[in-house]
């Protein structure tokens, strides 16, 4: 059973059961391959080394999209120049992060995270976690509300019971690992 995200001597630790390892891995390696466009890179050695390039048109997944968001929701043609000139940059690197997450879920024993591998983690969980809430319908506290509501009365074959229940055991997770990280903020 998972044991939460804590600060130790070591840094920050946690504990997860094989089954638990399979889950986030899957998750954090779901979430990457929505974030893979497809495309082939640039030729240009200019648009490879700062990332940009890139579509100018939102994505048609809504979860990808959330995890994209438009820039100037006023100004369409803003919109479109600094999607083009971020998405790419934008994907790699959060493809990257949770990448970077998942290869921590591949060492033996606790997991003992070092600085970036904390913010891996900690943004990672949050792209898993905006894809799900966008699969549930999540927007608002009263969108939770309704859907706990809704699973609370739902099979247990029901897909959302089980995408509910993955949601608010990395909410839980994630919780933990933003209160170890502050622990290791300044006091006052």
């Amino acid at each position: 059973m998972a044991r939460r995200f804590e600060r130790s001597r070591r840094g920050v630790t946690a504990s997860f059961d094989d089954d638990e390892r399979a889950l986030l891995s899957g998750l954090l390696a779901e979430v990457s391959q929505l974030l893979d466009d497809g495309t082939t890179p640039s030729e240009d050695p200019l648009e490879v080394m700062v990332g940009t390039g890139g579509s100018t048109t939102p994505p048609s997944d809504p979860a990808v999209a959330r995890l994209l968001p438009q820039a100037a929701k006023d100004d369409p043609d803003a919109a479109r120049e600094f999607r083009r000139l971020t998405e790419r940059g934008l994907r790699q690197r959060k493809r990257d992060g949770l990448e970077r997450a998942r290869a921590t879920l591949e060492r033996p024993g606790p997991l003992v995270l070092d600085a970036e591998e904390q913010h891996a983690w900690l943004v990672a969980l949050t792209d898993v976690r905006l894809v799900l809430a966008e699969r549930l319908g999540l927007r608002t506290d009263d969108d939770a509300e309704a859907v706990l509501a809704e699973v609370a009365e739902s099979s247990p074959e029901d897909p959302r019971v089980w995408m509910a229940s993955v949601y608010d055991f990395l909410t839980w997770l994630q919780e933990t690992l933003v209160g170890a990280l502050s622990k290791q903020l300044p006091r006052g």
